[in-house]
């Protein structure tokens, strides 16, 4: 039996959601081009489009957005449990509770009803930016803020974790990254929630699941750890030699390398275009340089074994400049991807078998019982 670790390069499913071409740097949702979707289309619309496998007529669109609209409230009680939560705690540990917590207000599992399916996607896309923005404030001392029923969802969120309303263009380009974020394949959370779901729980389970996944550092939680290595780095004069001895050390350059692209993330290229509008609107971060410097010392030195930039070098750079917090970037991560694991879920349920890989065992075998007072010490 041939053992490939983490599965790489096994097909595990079929799938018409997400298509990459690694060696080209190009991605497509259910074919339409990223650049072209986060330029034209919304998030709420690249939702649909993600989950129902079309674009949505104006009469769908309108109908979604105002379905998602009026069930981003969260109950009382879930205020209530994020009350309890330490306000030291990980916003990310915290969104996995208040995901899964949602099973409990909706635990009917009727996932063969078209209705019960449609309700489940708009709550889940509703509240989860809800109780993230919650969260931020409530581990501050204060009462989260309500949504606004006037705001569009990119301008709401951003309202109620920043409590103030944002400038359009802040508003716009942070929906633009919500797509460029809201799927992308079998990734591990992704192959997360697809395991979770071929047991058919409920949805709320699934997203947990996902989230769970999403918070390590080696996938949605890398946008942290790029902020900290620029500002580790100080200066752009900096940036050769600490990718030089990084590269001695052999350690991970964050931001840096893709199991899919062997050239630059296009969604990185277009996130530098984003923070260097939202720069020129807003006034420039200093460590904008340090990145675009570190870029450029790490084509000559890592471009040969193709790895390039990908979705999280620039990212954390537009959150920031956007007012949310550090710890707050996976979190955000989710809000969008929250779309790609639903459109999965979906897709898993249309022609479900529970997974079950199998393993190679390297244990001791044919043992023999040992009495408790004859056994030696083992630690």
């Amino acid at each position: 039996m041939l053992l490939r670790p983490g599965l790489e390069g096994v097909p595990v499913t079929q799938s018409a959601i997400c298509d990459i071409d690694g060696l080209q740097g190009k991605l497509k949702y259910r074919g339409y081009p990223i650049a072209e979707l986060a330029s034209q289309s919304s998030f709420l619309e690249t939702t649909y489009l993600l989950i129902w496998g079309e674009l949505p007529s104006a009469d769908e669109l309108r109908d979604f957005e105002a379905k998602v609209q009026m069930h981003r409230r969260v109950s009382f009680r879930v205020r209530d449990m994020m009350k309890c939560f330490p306000a030291t705690g990980h916003p990310m540990d915290a969104l996995q509770s208040c995901a899964a917590s949602l099973g409990l207000f909706y635990s009917r599992r009727a996932i063969d009803n078209p209705q019960y399916v449609y309700d489940a996607v708009i709550r889940l896309i509703a509240k989860i930016p809800t109780m993230v923005a919650a969260f931020q404030l409530i581990r501050k001392g204060q009462d989260p803020i309500q949504p606004r029923d006037d705001l569009a969802y990119s301008a709401n969120f951003l309202y109620m974790l920043t409590e103030r309303e944002q400038d359009p263009l802040a508003a716009r380009i942070f929906d633009r990254c919500l797509i460029l974020h809201a799927e992308h394949s079998l990734n591990a959370s992704t192959f997360s929630a697809r395991v979770t779901a071929s047991t058919l729980t409920d949805p709320y389970a699934v997203v947990a699941s996902a989230v769970g996944t999403l918070a390590g550092p080696l996938h949605g939680g890398a946008n942290e750890d790029v902020i900290a290595m620029l500002e580790e780095i100080g200066t752009p004069e900096n940036a050769g030699a600490y990718l030089d001895e990084a590269i001695a050390k052999k350690q991970k350059i964050m931001g840096f390398g893709h199991r899919e692209y062997r050239v630059k993330d296009p969604r990185a290229s277009i996130l530098e275009e984003l923070a260097e509008e939202l720069f020129a609107r807003f006034g420039k971060d200093e460590m904008y340089d340090v990145a675009r410097a570190l870029e450029k010392e790490a084509a000559a030195r890592l471009g040969p074994k193709g790895i390039y930039p990908n979705v999280d070098f620039y990212s954390g750079l537009v959150y920031r400049k956007l007012g949310i917090p550090r710890d707050l970037f996976t979190p955000v991560f989710a809000i969008s991807r929250v779309a790609g694991w639903l459109a999965h879920w979906r897709e898993q349920l249309g022609a479900n078998r529970i997974f079950r890989p199998s393993q190679i065992y390297t244990g001791v075998k044919d043992r023999t019982w040992i009495p408790t007072d004859e056994r030696k010490k083992t630690l």
